[in-house]
């Protein structure tokens, strides 16, 4: 009969002990069917038996499997009901390395076999998902063979069986099908048992190896078991399933249920400092590990281990200092360390029931790191601080008035065109090297401060799970250490405090010359799970699960538990440390409908006690399912429950582009074509424009989903995801037989920026929208190229009345208190109006209080001709001085509507509406 080592339906992980002491006696008080399902009193069947099969017909007769043609390999025996094994494969990874395909080549009466030598393999532990070419699993979530757990056969092959849909790894090929669904706390007493196939018969209960006592059954399906005393949650917990025929099985406890029980918190919830807490005199250490029996701390003299050395930078694996950790209140191990280490590296040497071998790890709440973020740097800040980096004033702006420019720090300084120092190019450096230029126009960091923009929004510049030396493009939505900056952008990688002095220059550089830096922050997820810090000292914890499987709201392969009250500290901590330190001007938080409602209030309140002038906001969805509750979620069906923060508009971008998840091909407001003549083109357009013109009415007033809050709305038409704004107009007109012009896709763009800049909320613009920037069509260019995603400053040459358009509308918003209107400002009796023709082409609305008196704002699409005017040719023009033509008639007062054009925007002084 077929045997299986104890398998964790979530990695197991214990907890220091949560009051109550151990029974006296080792056995279950209490036990009762579960509320899911009542026992069943009829007659047990046998559990189901894997069905006979040959060899897929996909796999040769001379692929026939025989463990004698092998040797020293990893034989990995699959099979399916279906007999599919063309279809499926495998992907296998060494725990901490990249993963790669293979194939089930062999056949046998089981089902298909892959065998791959077992010097693939860089670790013991191998990683295993069966997936098909949509990345379906089979079953859903990633498991781990630890090859040190079997034993060889006589030609020195491992050898393990799967089964379609079962989480089980057999170690022989198994003749009956049984196993727990669901074997987990629900509370700090309480385990529910969910038999998957097959009924139980009797259940035993292990505490740390020792039985609990034994409860027999007569064939249910879930039953739930009472512990006599709160879980020792230093111990592991297994159930052992008795299924028919005597047929057992061991599964491991997951733990998951407990973090949900108020007693977690109250024995567990830490509210003190953590991380590596410096003075010249002694360092403390202190981390967070509930689960873990004992912690080793481990100082370097370097940051750069043996593996990864080079002549210049020789690295080391020997610590200079190792020291174990104490494990005191609330989970917490602490060491102190006397004497001066600044400038050392430390990491953490984590053992507990799923590391049992001992895991090193970084410290979560490292301040810098060295290359490659694989060790964390003990570091005296202050010497990081530039001369007068503490001195200048904090830029603080409305965000009503405020005009945001998104940008990543390579792509200001990575074409030829910038014109800086090469050194420079693509690091923290150039970001804000002065006097640059090409063929006569400012380029970088001059350009920016000549557009005007109040703040400058950068793309994730936290540490990144990224080769720091042989530097490829990404965005950055890849975490590694999140109180870290990136070491690819400082001068040397190698050196932690240099990577933090650099960016610190950066941003004294702009708050010296009135911008403020937004950080692009990604708490929503980690790069990988497995072996990651937060996994190794609390497993589990961190990340939501759909029972044995990751939530993968992020569309990244997990999410963060932001309800969970260490990882809100985690927040809380890590946004505080970057204001202060870093004096930063808000933040940017990706896929913000993963945090829930209360981390993110807290959140802002905390930072706005550090700079009251920071600007917070993200974006207001998930990138998948995710396990948070709805109602909790940062959403937009919750933007009325914000609280200081605000979020993207997608109503304003759709509206004006049709973005997001829109077809490349479709039409909205600001990218229809002008002259259309064909009848039923011009139909469809006018259909067009008055539904997106819809969207419009309520977002130029920063009015979204359901909120009418400004101060909640961050108005925008393109950002660094999808396309350029170039380049999706041009796709919209991708398949027509008169390819769009620059022209027409000019025109397109200054429209939908002039409707931006003249809309109600923080207007937010992409970088290189000012003159045209192309992306080459591609809409995802994580990790394109720097070729792909650089700012060309030729199209600057290019393009100078754009430019200058841009310019102006950037002044005028962020100017003219009338665009800067609150709630109250917009509901009050004399609200601006937003007037609009038949067909939605013509758009009209004042502007009260601004520097030049009361204002008319005009836009008109690609399909306004003049007629159909209804309440526009009612406007007062008052024979009105225009302020801002984006067609550049050269008219310079406005008497009647009808010399309105097409794809045309009017600023106009006048005495307002009828």
């Amino acid at each position: 009969m077929s045997r299986k080592k104890i398998l964790w339906l979530l990695p197991l992980f214990v907890l220091a002990s949560c009051g109550g002491a151990p029974a006296e006696t080792s056995s279950v008080l209490s036990s009762e069917p579960s509320q899911e399902s009542q026992p069943s009193q009829s007659e047990a069947s046998d559990p189901s038996q894997p069905s006979a099969t040959t060899q897929s017909t996909e796999i040769s007769e001379d692929h026939q499997f025989d463990p004698d043609d092998f040797e020293n390999s990893f034989c990995i025996h699959y099979h399916r009901d279906d007999a599919d094994y063309k279809n499926w494969f495998l992907w296998l990874w060494p725990d901490g390395g990249d993963g790669a395909n293979y194939f089930f080549e062999y056949a046998d009466s089981y089902g298909g076999v892959c065998v791959t030598p077992l010097s693939t393999f860089s670790t013991n532990r191998v990683g295993l998902i069966v997936r098909n070419e949509s990345w379906a699993k089979d079953p859903d979530g990633d498991r781990f063979v630890d090859l040190t757990e079997y034993t060889p056969d006589k030609n020195g092959n491992i050898q393990i069986w799967l089964y379609t849909e079962i989480s089980l790894i057999y170690d022989e090929e198994p003749t009956n099908i049984a196993y727990l669904s669901t074997c987990a706390f629900t509370d700090m007493k309480t385990i529910n048992v969910t038999a998957g196939a097959g009924k139980l018969y009797g259940l035993e209960v292990l505490e740390g190896g020792e039985s609990l006592g034994k409860i027999e059954l007569e064939g249910v399906t879930n039953f739930r078991i009472t512990l006599d005393h709160n879980a020792l949650l230093d111990k592991p917990y297994v159930v052992k399933a008795t299924f028919a025929s005597a047929y057992t099985i061991e599964t491991g406890v997951s733990l998951s249920g407990i973090f949900s029980d108020p007693a977690f918190n109250a024995a567990y919830a830490y509210d003190g400092e953590l991380g590596a807490i410096y003075s010249s005199e002694s360092t403390t250490f202190k981390v967070w590990s509930p689960v873990s029996e004992e912690i080793d701390l481990l100082v370097y003299s370097t940051g750069t281990p043996a593996s990864i050395g080079t002549e210049e930078h020789p690295g080391s694996d020997t610590p200079i200092l190792t020291m174990p950790m104490a494990k005191g209140e609330k989970g917490v191990f602490s060491v102190t360390v006397d004497g001066d280490l600044d400038g050392y590296y430390y990491t953490y040497r984590v053992k507990n029931y799923v590391y049992p071998l001992g895991k090193e790890v970084v410290d979560p709440y490292a301040r810098s790191a060295g290359v490659n973020g694989l060790r964390g740097m003990i570091l005296n800040l202050e010497r990081t601080d530039p001369e007068g980096f503490r001195d200048f004033t904090l830029p603080a702006y409305d965000r009503l008035a405020s005009v945001v420019y998104e940008t990543h720090i390579a792509d200001l300084t990575s074409s030829e065109t910038w014109g800086g120092n090469p050194d420079n190019a693509k690091k923290y450096a150039g970001f804000h090297e002065a006097g640059t230029e090409y063929a006569g126009v400012s380029t970088g960091f001059d350009h920016i401060k000549e557009l005007g923009v109040s703040a400058v929004q950068i793309l994730p510049m936290f540490d990144q799970a990224n080769d720091e030396v042989n530097v490829e493009f990404n965005w950055g939505y890849n975490p590694l250490n999140y109180n870290v900056p990136e070491g690819c952008y400082a001068s040397d990688p190698y050196d932690g405090a240099i990577r933090v002095r650099e960016l610190k220059e950066l941003i004294q550089a702009y708050g010296e010359a009135g911008i403020s830096i937004i950080m692009d922050v990604v708490y929503n997820h980690v790069n990988s799970v497995s072996g990651q810090n937060f996994d190794v000292l609390m497993p589990y914890y961190y990340f939501r699960y759909n029972g044995v499987a990751l939530y993968n709201g992020s569309g990244c392969g997990n999410e963060t538990a932001s309800d969970r009250y260490m990882f809100r500290k985690f927040m809380l901590d890590s946004t505080t440390y970057w204001t202060r330190e870093y004096r930063l001007g808000g933040f940017r938080f990706d896929l913000m409908g993963l945090h829930d409602l209360t981390t993110m209030s807290l959140l802002t309140k905390a930072v706005e006690s550090i700079n009251p002038g920071a600007i917070i906001y993200g974006e207001p969805w998930a990138g998948g399912t995710s396990g948070l509750p709805a109602a909790q979620a940062c959403n937009q069906s919750n933007v009325d429950k914000f609280d200081g923060y605000g979020c993207f508009s997608d109503r304003i971008r759709d509206g004006l582009i049709a973005g997001g998840l829109s077809d490349k091909l479709d039409k909205a407001w600001a990218t229809l074509r002008e002259g259309v003549t064909d009848e039923a083109t011009l139909k469809k357009f006018t259909s067009t424009s008055k539904a997106a013109g819809a969207k419009l009415v309520t977002g130029v007033m920063g009015a979204q989903s359901l909120t009418k809050d400004p101060a909640l709305t961050v108005s925008y038409a393109s950002c660094h995801d999808n396309y350029t704004l170039y380049d999706r107009v041009k796709a919209a007109y991708s398949n027509e037989n008169i390819a769009l012009t620059d022209e027409e896709a000019l025109r397109m763009n200054r429209l939908a920026q002039s409707v931006v800049m003249t809309s109600q909320g923080t207007a937010f613009m992409l970088a290189g929208e000012e003159f045209l920037r192309s992306k080459g069509g591609n809409s995802n260019s994580y990790n394109a190229s720097y070729e792909v995603n650089e700012l060309d400053y030729a199209l600057k040459v290019a393009h100078p009345e754009l430019v200058e358009d841009y310019k102006a509308l950037i002044n005028f918003k962020r100017t003219l208190p009338g665009l800067h209107l609150d709630l109250e400002g917009v509901t009050a009796a004399d609200k601006p109006v937003v007037t609009k023709n038949k067909n939605f082409s013509c758009l009209a609305y004042n502007i009260h209080g601004g520097v030049e008196g009361e204002l008319l704002v005009i836009h008109c699409n690609g399909i306004f001709d003049g007629t159909d005017l209804d309440k526009i040719d009612q406007l007062d023009l008052g024979n009105g001085k225009v302020l801002f033509d984006s067609l550049h008639t050269g008219i310079e007062t406005l008497t009647s509507v009808s010399e309105l054009r097409a794809m045309q925007t009017l600023i106009i002084q006048t005495e307002g509406l009828k």
